[in-house]
């Protein structure tokens, strides 16, 4: 897919569909909760869900993104803009996510962070709307069970991906959910995920990091697939 019809409100790029209308999409929490979605997530689901610790978890990738600058990021469901806590400055920054109210809240975030190159989209997963060969590094954090089809949107990730380019993800995963809690979404264990990647010829390295549920990954392409 490529853009063929946005507009901008209050600095978000809405999607045209063919009759003319923007394109609405549900969000798992509603708008009407996106002013709490950083204290749910800091308060409940780290560490009751994912029996972890946030603060370990922007340790961890403020490690892994430390030396990645002047980069085309596209980060698949932004949230509230927490990119803030790991990525440097000079990054050019795209997001999409499902939620007007966390876009709205992200782009606040960023911009008071000193971002300078910022787009958000309100957009799906499965229906990435630029396009082929645009971005250098390719992010999604705590997210990716929440997809409807994994495999559309590896496909699409692969798509909007320039060769040599790398995604990174963390995710929580059926192995590492000892306690049994109860994860919405789909659960993919860390062999599942790898097949699935490597089926559409991506590179699967999973990260040495332990904190609760999560698995952290990367997915890198070659100039050659």
């Amino acid at each position: 897919m490529k853009i063929d019809s946005v507009i901008i409100k209050k600095n978000i790029y809405y999607l045209i569909d063919n009759n003319g209308r923007v394109k609405k999409f549900k969000p798992w929490l509603g708008d009407i909760f996106s002013f709490l979605y950083d204290r749910i997530m800091e308060k409940s689901i780290f560490p009751k869900k994912f029996g972890g610790d946030i603060n370990k978890h922007f340790e961890i990738l403020r490690n892994e993104f430390k030396s990645i600058c002047d980069k085309n990021i596209l980060e698949i469901a932004t949230g509230s803009g927490n990119a803030v806590y790991f990525l440097n400055r000079d990054n050019k920054y795209t997001g999409i996510d499902i939620s007007v109210g966390l876009l709205q809240k992200a782009y606040k975030r960023l911009k008071k962070n000193g971002f300078k190159n910022v787009k958000l989209y309100n957009a799906n997963a499965c229906n990435i709307p630029f396009d082929d060969n645009v971005f250098d590094i390719g992010i999604c954090n705590l997210s990716l069970n929440f997809f409807n089809d994994i495999e559309i949107f590896v496909k699409e990730l692969k798509r909007v991906l320039k060769s040599e380019a790398f995604f990174y993800c963390s995710v929580p995963i059926p192995e590492k959910n000892t306690k049994k809690n109860k994860i919405r979404g789909i659960l993919y264990s860390e062999s599942e995920l790898k097949t699935i990647f490597e089926r559409h010829n991506f590179h699967f390295e999973s990260k040495p990091y332990e904190n609760g549920t999560l698995l952290y990954f990367s997915a890198s392409l070659s100039k050659n697939k």
